[in-house]
């Protein structure tokens, strides 16, 4: 079957790449089906160019997948009635974190005729098969669909045990001249950057987490390996930005990638995501000798209490000694901090802001936002018993309109009070790093005239 997926425009100059379509694409051109990618995001095309575009060609699958933002609920819309209207309407498949946990309300509201419930790979063959040779999709697992007005939800697939099973992204079909010049922490001006998977999942049930799938399934290291050979080979990539919620799901687990990393002589820097509970000195300095640059920590609270109100499972200490350890061996950490879960106060806030600013080094400008309680997560059922949302809808077209602004209040503040809280934090965060920069940029140019520097480029912005 000849399909189309669609890579959605977020209004960035460079856009992440869009790993999970590119899975989807590999998988499908396995199986023999002919794939096109409309890369919406690298042209920045308005939806009426898409509707030429399927006026024009024919295809008979256009696929869509999206997460669960604000931005992007109201991209899908735009796109969907793009598609919707067009003269040689595709049948339409949509996917993602955002329509799996709600596909009844979804497939209503796109008009798509069939949804993909999490993991993707298994099932869009199946779906295809069923749709190529007419056959009822009751027996479709992992599906949901529309028929004759009506929408049928039916049984989830099981997830895929052998990760290494699942063909590499089909990377010759994207721009990846484009992608690759995303930037990310500690990378020089000419770096090129790709992401990779080393695992999906993560062994960690955080209340504001919506997962769509449980427990963690990593790839062999010797898979891992094979795909960043593939990517500096193909694409002389030279900074790999691991994607997976959780590389650091271990401490072996950590250590054995690092340990075949470094017997590889791979010579490429790289960040992850990683846990502060995991961060010990053996295993950081190993991840420093593979090429590890950047660690992206998710902290979210300074305060035991919150902490263990989000699940969190972690302590102020553990994330105070991880952060110091990460610190010690020259790797930057990430500080990721949300406001606004269970009980949270101004004090516990500002807690937040202090640590921050004790231990940035300056690799990223971070600010506070808001915790979203994204539909499938714990802290969004908690939500609809406390009556803050009445259902989906209500989370998508009332609540949810940006995500540094309340979609509902868990605290004990009122929203005004809420606000000024957060906006006086962000402000020390936001003066705190335009004066490292300031200090930096005093520095360039005492070095420039003082010291008669030769190695300067001019004041730039990039």
């Amino acid at each position: 079957m000849r399909v189309l997926l669609i890579t959605y425009d977020n209004e960035s100059l460079i856009q992440w790449f869009p790993q999970g379509m590119a899975y989807i694409a590999a998988t499908l051109l396995k199986y023999g089906h002919e794939v096109e990618i409309y890369e919406q995001d690298v042209h920045h095309y308005p939806e009426s160019h898409l509707t030429k575009y399927l006026d024009e060609n024919y295809f008979d699958i256009v696929g869509l997948s999206f997460i669960g933002g604000y931005y992007e609920y109201r991209k899908a819309l735009k796109i969907s009635e793009a598609i919707n209207i067009s003269k040689q309407r595709p049948y339409y498949i949509i996917g993602g974190f955002g329509p799996s946990p709600a596909p009844e309300y979804f497939l209503n509201k796109t008009q798509a005729d069939a949804l993909v419930k999490g993991e993707g790979e298994d099932t869009i063959i199946d779906l295809l098969n069923h749709l190529e040779n007419k056959k009822d999709l009751k027996n479709v697992l992992g599906i949901a669909y529309r028929e004759n007005n009506l929408v049928f939800i039916n049984p989830p697939r099981p997830l895929i045990e052998d990760v290494d099973s699942i063909p590499m992204p089909a990377y010759h079909l994207f721009n990846i001249e484009h992608y690759r010049l995303i930037r990310m922490p500690n990378c020089t001006k000419t770096d090129f950057i790709m992401p990779i998977l080393s695992g999906r999942g993560c062994t960690f049930t955080c209340n504001f987490c919506y997962r769509m799938d449980k427990g963690f399934r990593g790839r062999s290291n010797e898979s891992i390996i094979e795909e960043i050979k593939y990517l500096q080979k193909n694409y002389h990539i030279t900074y790999i930005a691991f994607s997976d919620e959780l590389l650091m799901s271990s401490i072996g687990r950590t250590m054995s990638l690092c340990e075949d990393m470094i017997k590889a002589n791979l010579n490429i820097k790289w960040d992850c995501n990683g846990r502060l509970n995991y961060a010990k000195p053996k295993v950081l300095k190993l991840m420093k000798e593979a090429g590890c640059v950047f660690i992206n920590y998710g902290i979210e609270a300074f305060d035991d209490q919150i902490l263990k109100n989000m699940n969190k499972v972690l302590t102020t200490k553990q994330i105070e000694e991880g952060i110091k350890n990460t610190l010690a061996v020259g790797i930057s950490p990430g500080f990721n901090i949300i406001f606004g879960n269970i009980d949270e106060t101004k004090e516990t806030l500002m807690k937040g802001v202090d640590f921050l600013l004790k231990y940035d080094d300056g690799a990223q400008l971070r600010t506070i936002r808001p915790v979203t309680p994204y539909p499938g997560s714990p802290l969004y059922d908690l939500a609809i018993q406390k009556g803050l949302i009445k259902n989906i809808e209500d989370f998508y077209e009332n609540k949810h309109t940006n995500s540094d602004l309340l979609t509902c209040n868990f605290t004990k503040l009122t929203d005004d009070d809420y606000y000024k809280a957060l906006m006086e934090a962000n402000q020390i965060l936001l003066e705190n790093y335009q004066n490292r920069v300031r200090i930096n940029t005093i520095k360039q140019l005492e070095d420039l005239y003082l010291k008669k520097d030769a190695s300067f480029r001019g004041f730039r912005q990039t």
